[in-house]
């Protein structure tokens, strides 16, 4: 009999190739049991799964008989393994037909080198929505531990883990790329906290599920805020607040009762003004408290005219921009220095796992 060669695949959805607000549709609702359904599936030795608010992110390893083998691979091997994991993640998501049909477009899937790359590259900070951002190290560490207690990770993926953590330590030290991160988020809030007071006594609403979006309602997370969350349909806000928080509420409901909120973030990418005059003044006339609107949105979603109304206090972009974008380019600068670590250690990650399947 012929030796067992290793296969370690990464499958993945992002925020890079999906809305974050459809993202839900692809996340589990157990990852735990997830891991080990993923583990039945035949050849599949280990499982680890990272899921995050922007991502879904599947690292199996399959065992393959070699070439020399008297069972020699079969020639549909790695694609029936793919297949299985494909056909596993659909029954356990709550995907619907329309997006089963776009799935193979919308899923990246690597093997070998490219793996050891891409995770090296997420734990470094390099791949985050938020560069340098410290969380999704912390992510990678969990998803590890939480496969090791499932049962569903063995010596490689350990190995693989171990060393990209360590690795990404080492980066991140010796860069400094995560010094000082700052989000969109963290700026935005901090603005009105400064301008308004932000305490979990004043009624919150977002408008938006894209990235900044995110950032602010990661941000009012951490912070212990509740808050609502709209779009332009009820299905986004939903998904948006399956995995980043918020209770989903629809957006006529919203501008009916507007005078309800003390303090309105909006990040959009609507071509349009979304909040006017117009749309708010006859329920806000007879407001008695003030209400603070940060409208971080590229172009601009909320008429300055809303002004005019008593109470009303309108924050921009504009004014947080300096101190976000200064935050946003002294990272990027420290980018390149990142990826040549990953490109001269990546050779060397490689042969150990090398070494280790053999």
């Amino acid at each position: 009999m012929g030796k067992v060669n290793f296969d370690v695949m990464n499958t993945r959805v992002t925020f890079k190739n999906i809305p974050l607000h459809t993202l839900s549709k692809f996340t589990f609702k157990d990852v735990t049991a997830a891991c080990q359904e993923f583990k039945k599936i035949p050849n599949v030795d280990e499982c680890i799964i990272i899921q995050t608010a922007s991502r879904v992110e599947i690292f199996t390893v399959s065992n393959v008989e070699s070439e020399d083998s008297p069972d020699a691979r079969r020639p549909e091997g790695k694609g029936l393994v793919l297949n299985q994991i494909k056909d596993t993640w659909i029954s356990l998501s709550s995907l619907e037909q329309i997006d089963i049909d776009h799935f193979d477009q919308t899923l990246e899937v690597y093997k070998g080198d490219d793996v050891y790359r891409n995770l090296l590259r997420l734990a470094a900070g390099l791949d985050s929505v938020v560069v340098g951002k410290r969380e999704i190290l912390n992510e990678v560490s969990q998803s590890l531990a939480t496969a090791k207690s499932a049962g569903t990770s063995g010596d490689i993926l350990h190995k693989l883990f171990d060393s990209v953590i360590r690795l990404a330590e080492k980066m991140r030290t010796s860069t400094g790329i995560e010094n000082n991160v700052i989000s969109i988020g963290d700026v935005a809030v901090k603005l009105v906290d400064e301008k308004a007071g932000l305490d979990d006594k004043k009624k919150v609403l977002l408008i938006g599920t894209g990235e900044s979006a995110a950032r602010v309602a990661k941000t009012l997370n951490k912070r212990g805020i509740k808050f609502d969350v709209t779009s332009r349909t009820v299905d986004r806000a939903t998904g948006f607040s399956v995995i980043l928080g918020g209770t989903p509420v629809d957006f006529n409901d919203v501008l009916a009762g507007f005078d309800k909120y003390d303090i309105v973030f909006v990040a959009t990418t609507a071509d349009y003004f979304l909040i006017t005059f117009d749309r708010i003044h006859l329920v806000m006339e007879d407001k008695k408290k003030g209400t603070l609107i940060m409208d971080l949105s590229e172009p601009r979603a909320v008429e300055e005219g809303i002004t005019a109304l008593p109470g009303i206090k309108l924050l921009f972009k504009d004014q947080i921009a300096e101190i976000y974008e200064e935050n946003v380019r002294a990272r990027v600068g420290i980018v390149p220095a990142v990826e040549k670590i990953i490109e001269k250690e990546l050779p060397v990650l490689s042969a150990r796992m090398t070494i280790l399947e053999a």
